[in-house]
């Protein structure tokens, strides 16, 4: 976690001011200034367009009983790219548009949805988990044939 910190509070802004040194260099301090607040703004509208568009995408898949696992991945990477978009600096601004781009968050699913299947596998191989699918298998194997209904009467006596 500790590496992690360091990374994004110390080493991401050294590389930040890096970069807007270099373009300013080649493209003139006004410029660089420019680039940087017209990428903030049309990065806002397009996290606010690709935003809605997930949020009506996982309304829908909602409301047909579906899991909306695709949407709600888009939905956390365009709020992920709102947040490197609104912050000053070159590096963060091709990352938050590299995760507005489809093809990007498609491959990005592709590959955590095989990491996740993976880890959840392994984790079977460990053993079954306390009553985890007792009861399921209990049924499969007919061992369950009785009602599960019970019918009786009640007098309550003070």
């Amino acid at each position: 976690m500790f590496r992690f910190l360091f990374v994004l509070f110390i080493i991401i802004p050294i590389i930040e001011i890096a970069l807007l040194i270099q373009v300013s260099d080649v493209i003139g301090g006004f410029a660089t200034i420019a680039l940087v607040v017209i990428t903030a703004i049309l990065g806002a509208k397009m996290v606010k367009t690709q935003g809605m568009g997930a949020l009506q995408n996982v309304q829908a898949q909602m409301a047909q009983g579906q899991m909306p696992a695709k949407e709600l991945f888009t939905g956390i990477c365009v709020v992920i790219a709102g947040v490197l978009l609104l912050t000053p600096g070159i590096m963060t601004d091709v990352f938050g548009l590299l995760l507005l781009t489809p093809a990007i968050r498609n491959k990005l699913a592709a590959g955590l949805a095989s990491q996740a299947t993976v880890r959840m596998s392994a984790g079977r191989q460990q053993g079954p988990l306390p009553f985890a699918g007792q009861q399921h298998a209990e049924r499969e194997q007919g061992q369950m044939e009785r009602p599960t209904t019970i019918d009786g009467e009640y007098e309550r006596k003070d």
